[in-house]
């Protein structure tokens, strides 16, 4: 390293998405790194580095996705190997952060895992965070390391740009959308529109109102994730009965748990519109979900982190 910037680099991956580090490391011009990411018999995690990754600036890409635990544990393990091989610089690239859901105590006696994960992830070694679309953008500041916190919302605003929908409204499943839904909403031109929900237990909503006016509309539903897709989809089917003329849907992570896939088949939604920073299995890919790729904005983060430029421009 001359002057803070490195002479070279080289990208990494795990297990959790390979097909999403091969796009990116292909619109960089650069080979995924040499290294073995396997499991011992009793389960426990190995992880060989094949070649050098001294005085080298690295980025590991790594979804903390479904199996959670195994995914995190990977990027954890691999950071430290990389750590204890000198590497120039870590830097972790989290397309989807998880245990993100838990980032305050709502109740006596909660864990805040989002906070935890960050402490994790520091211990380890990592220098550098690169994410996208975080629950909570709040939780950028539980690390005390840098955290570049990237939005899919620009990617999902070119896709509905370019269908050129008529009487588009955005509407927000949930009050916890509300800012995003404002933001999708002002590149768009078009309104915004509020759904009053009332959760009485985890993973399970309930519509209970709508704010401002769906009534002949084209309605595009943002959120951040779909995991059972409850909310999306119940909100989806109350701009049905509320009078929408199409019910398009959006969200940055597919993790698409339990009764998801069956609950977007028999909802309202004509399309579901998601991003590729968690891998969708053939099983859960249907005619309703087209998905679109974050490479080339991963990619052009990663090449600017390298080259000391600013990143503002993607935000």
């Amino acid at each position: 390293m001359r002057n803070g910037v490195f002479a070279d680099y080289k990208i990494f991956t795990g297990n959790a998405n390979p097909a999403l580090a091969e796009e990116i490391a292909k619109i960089m011009g650069k080979p995924l790194g040499k290294a073995a990411v396997n499991k011992f018999s009793d389960g426990e995690i190995s992880v060989s580095l094949w070649e050098t990754v001294r005085g080298i600036d690295t980025y590991i890409i790594q979804p903390t996705c479904d199996p959670t635990n195994d995914n995190l544990m990977e990027l954890l393990i691999m950071i430290d190997a990389m750590k204890r091989a000198s590497a120039g610089r870590i830097n972790a690239v989290i397309p989807y952060y998880g245990y993100a859901r838990q980032d305050r105590k709502a109740k006596a006696r909660d864990p805040i895992t989002a906070k935890l994960v960050a402490d994790l992830l520091e211990a380890a070694g990592a220098d550098r965070v690169i994410t996208m679309d975080l629950h909570a953008a709040q939780i950028q500041g539980y690390f005390d390391i840098p955290v570049d916190h990237l939005l899919g919302m620009p990617i999902l605003v070119k896709y509905f740009k370019e269908k050129n929908l008529d009487d588009l409204v955005i509407v927000s499943p949930d009050h916890g959308s509300v800012s995003r839904a404002r933001s999708m909403a002002q590149p768009l031109d078009a309104p915004i529109a509020i759904v009053d929900k009332r959760r009485q237990k985890a993973n399970v909503s309930e519509v209970m109102n709508v704010i401002g006016d769906v009534k002949d509309k084209t309605v595009v539903l943002m959120d951040d994730m779909v995991d059972t897709a409850g909310t999306i989809c119940n909100a989806a089917n109350a701009m049905k009965d509320m009078g929408a003329k199409e019910v398009y849907a959006c969200a940055t992570h597919p993790i698409l748990s339990g009764p998801a896939i069956e609950r977007i088949e028999k909802s309202a939604i004509k399309e579901m519109v998601l991003l590729n920073t968690i891998p969708l299995p053939e099983e859960k890919k249907i005619d309703k979900i087209k998905t679109l790729s974050v490479a080339p904005m991963f990619a052009e983060a990663m090449i600017r982190v390298f080259t000391n430029t600013s990143l503002n421009g993607l935000f």
